[in-house]
């Protein structure tokens, strides 16, 4: 083996670690802070949840996710160190990919996309955003990303103002869901900033297409399994990682989704 590979080895299992890290971290302490089982809050030491070793207290083992991103990001590592990207590099094409990877996960199980994130998230996409498609575009698409998702997001809380009012008229107990949150308008604008104009309305659609790929079956399966009510189709689902998954797709993967989008 080249001793080369070392390299990315290496920063695939930190990178795995990173993103493990903050999704457990961040979401429950809104700050650095040393990783806690996730069943009884006991703390972890760093040789014990870097080795994925089990709850010293509970016993209970890491969870499925935590496996499964120290193994994307080991292989992602390693299928970037052997065909970068041609203007991000591997470095930089890395850690693209980890931010993506850590709103994905705090979003996926939290319905959480937090602001400190967003604000790395801005700044990182600022400076991305500029070396591939330069300043003008980048700028943009930053406004255009968080424009058409605003008014998505106006739409969303006047559509949840409605079910509310259906909800209590039927005397049942209304609940806090939006279909759109705030931080969905910022992550656009940060997408907005990496892919420039106009992709970003592109990978907004993809992003929104994908997403309702997953609530179609959804609902097919609450009718079979007889779970299905009269506000089943209200049934919200976060957003946040389908823009995230579209992102990816057209700045790594191009070629792809080249003939959709319009010359």
């Amino acid at each position: 083996m080249n001793i080369l590979v070392i390299l990315p080895i290496a920063a695939g299992l930190l990178a795995g670690w990173l993103i493990n890290y903050l999704a457990d971290a961040l979401p429950n302490t809104r700050r650095f802070s040393q990783p806690i089982c996730m069943h009884c809050n006991t703390t972890f030491s760093v040789k014990e949840y870097l080795s994925f070793s089990k709850c010293p207290s509970c016993e209970k083992h890491r969870s499925l996710r935590a496996w499964l991103v120290q193994s994307l990001g080991l292989t992602t590592s390693l299928l970037l160190w052997f065909q970068p990207h041609p203007k991000l590099g591997y470095w930089l094409g890395l850690f693209l990919l980890v931010y993506f990877a850590i709103v994905f996960v705090i979003d996926l199980e939290h319905r959480l996309i937090l602001h400190p994130v967003s604000i790395f998230g801005a700044v990182l996409g600022l400076g991305i955003g500029w070396l591939l498609h330069g300043l003008g575009s980048t700028l943009l698409g930053g406004l255009g990303g968080f424009g058409i998702m605003l008014i998505f997001y106006l739409f969303g809380m006047l559509f949840a103002r409605v079910r509310t009012r259906k909800m209590r008229a039927a005397g049942q107990e209304a609940d806090d869901e939006e279909a759109l949150g705030a931080g969905d308008v910022i992550l656009a604008g940060v997408l907005g900033l990496i892919l420039g104009w106009p992709l970003i309305w592109f990978g907004l659609l993809v992003g929104i297409l994908l997403g309702g790929l997953i609530t179609i079956p959804m609902l097919v399966i609450m009718v079979i399994v007889r779970r299905y009510k009269q506000d089943a189709w209200m049934v919200f689902i976060p957003y946040g990682p389908f823009f995230l998954i579209s992102a990816t797709l057209i700045v790594y993967l191009p070629d792809l989704l080249s003939a959709l989008v319009p010359k």
